[in-house]
């Protein structure tokens, strides 16, 4: 099976990273999680409610909707801080790669189950440096537009009836969903940074960087 692969590049502040890729992964979870199974046998089952809460940002003009899982959040929160925390380091070029990587358990005989991945969403930041309060504001302007934008690109994608695991039968679940929150249930995901990965300059991720340059041009 060959994964579908979305990839978004884009140059922020380094302030900005962690509420960059975690909304735009919150986003991406929000559709990629059901409420709880609750089986009444093998096959008949029920689906609960996905709670949804707003977030707030505080370093981008946004607000975006994500499941209402603490659980959740934390483990989403606590592999984009390791990475933005990498990437800000004064060692690091200041370029990386967070990538989210759903996946499905195919059962082997004798040995562990096999994962095979079936989407991947995979986002290239670049760090600036801004030098005035003026080149920052319009940064988070126009940062904050261009993640408005990839939210509803996102939504637009979950919408196109591709290809998903089918529904499993109850001995199954732990093959399609990742069970182990009490509130929510994700399809199964792990979450891949590299910071010696592709540089994002190319026309799409220095877009921040020009229109701040051709602004104070002037």
């Amino acid at each position: 099976m060959n994964a579908r692969s979305q990839t978004f590049e884009l140059s922020v502040e380094g302030r900005q990273a962690d509420e960059v890729v975690t909304s735009l992964f919150h986003t991406i979870l929000f559709h990629r999680s059901l409420g709880k199974f609750m089986y009444t046998g093998d096959e008949s089952y029920s689906v609960g409610t996905v709670g949804y809460m707003d977030v707030d940002c505080d370093f981008i003009d946004l607000t975006y909707v994500c499941c209402s899982s603490e659980t959740l959040d934390r483990t989403i929160k606590r592999e984009i801080n390791g990475f933005s925390e990498r990437l800000r380091n004064s060692d690091c070029s200041g370029n990386g790669q967070i990538s989210l990587e759903f996946f499905q358990k195919k059962p082997r005989a004798w040995f562990a189950p096999e994962c095979i991945s079936w989407e991947i969403w995979t986002i290239r930041l670049e760090l600036i440096s801004l030098s005035n309060e003026g080149e920052r504001q319009l940064c988070r302007e126009k940062v904050s537009e261009l993640i408005g934008e990839k939210i509803l690109y996102i939504a637009d994608v979950m919408n196109r009836g591709d290809y998903l695991p089918k529904m499993p039968n109850q001995t199954e679940l732990d093959y399609i969903f990742d069970t182990s929150y009490f509130d929510v249930q994700p399809y199964l995901f792990k979450i891949n940074y590299n910071l010696a990965g592709p540089s994002a300059s190319s026309s799409v991720g220095t877009t921040v960087k020009n229109l701040i340059s051709n602004h104070f041009s002037f």
